[in-house]
């Protein structure tokens, strides 16, 4: 157990910008296993950009409340995923060649492909949650939307670290921000991803039968995704899964915006 607890604290220290006890390390044993934890990080951002919206909806309303949930999850996070979002963006965008999409990913800077997306991403996001919580979710309890936070931050993750399972590591001279994530694996890091990525929505759905239909989509994404960076990069890099993570969470709000209008 012990182990276990020092295993989550490395995966909260490598994916967030928050407090861990000083005896928390780099250690890449650690990283490697604290893949199983990815998602269940998923909660305890989802649970924090709740609590974000809601002290804000009770001081200055919804529209605003919306975009500091938003802010918080940024924060919390040290924009990690935006970052990959961007940088495969610009990676993609300006270069046709392995070689040249990756070290345009590596580079520091941010370009034009990267600006564009980003806005359209929180565009995205802001209108797609601001919906969501001003069609159904004002009337019911709390706890179903905190759920619903939690929900969404969990599947974006899970369906992010299914590449590092069914696909290899791109870059050969193994340099990149998620390098220590993308070494190894055992059966244990997918079932735990599974458990804690899938566990929200289970509840979720006890609630909402249909929001089982959320998998749909995010499947269709992990199989796209998984394809075109096998074709451009034989594998993935970090900046991949930062990008099927923000793709998941926008996904993720759009198909439960749908499936809330028909409730």
């Amino acid at each position: 157990m012990k182990n276990e607890i020092r295993i989550f604290f490395t995966a909260m220290m490598f994916y967030t910008q928050l407090p861990c006890p000083k005896w928390v390390d780099h250690n890449p044993e650690h990283l490697n296993k604290s893949t199983r934890y990815f998602p269940l990080i998923g909660w305890l951002v989802g649970g924090l950009s709740f609590l974000a919206y809601w002290i804000s909806n009770f001081l200055f309303g919804a529209d605003i409340a919306v975009i500091l949930s938003l802010a918080a999850g940024v924060y919390i996070t040290g924009s990690f995923h935006e970052d990959g979002f961007a940088d495969v963006f610009d990676g993609f965008g300006g270069g046709w060649t392995k070689s040249r999409i990756l070290d345009i990913m590596k580079d520091s800077r941010l370009g034009t492909y990267g600006v564009v997306a980003l806005i359209f991403l929180f565009g995205l996001k802001y209108l797609a949650l601001h919906q969501l919580v001003l069609l159904n979710l004002p009337t019911a309890p709390p706890y179903i939307l905190l759920l619903f936070f939690v929900t969404y931050h969990a599947l974006a993750r899970l369906t992010a670290i299914q590449i590092t399972f069914t696909s290899k590591y791109s870059r050969e001279d193994e340099s990149s921000k998620s390098k220590p994530i993308a070494k190894a694996y055992s059966y244990k890091e997918v079932i735990g991803a599974y458990v804690f990525g899938l566990a929200p929505l289970l509840v979720l759905v006890t609630l909402y039968w249909q929001a089982i239909f959320v998998l749909l989509p995010l499947f269709l994404l992990y199989v796209i995704s998984q394809r075109y960076f096998n074709k451009w990069l034989d594998g993935y890099t970090g900046d991949c899964l930062g990008a099927v993570e923000q793709f998941a969470e926008v996904i993720t709000l759009l198909t439960f915006l749908v499936i809330w209008k028909f409730l």
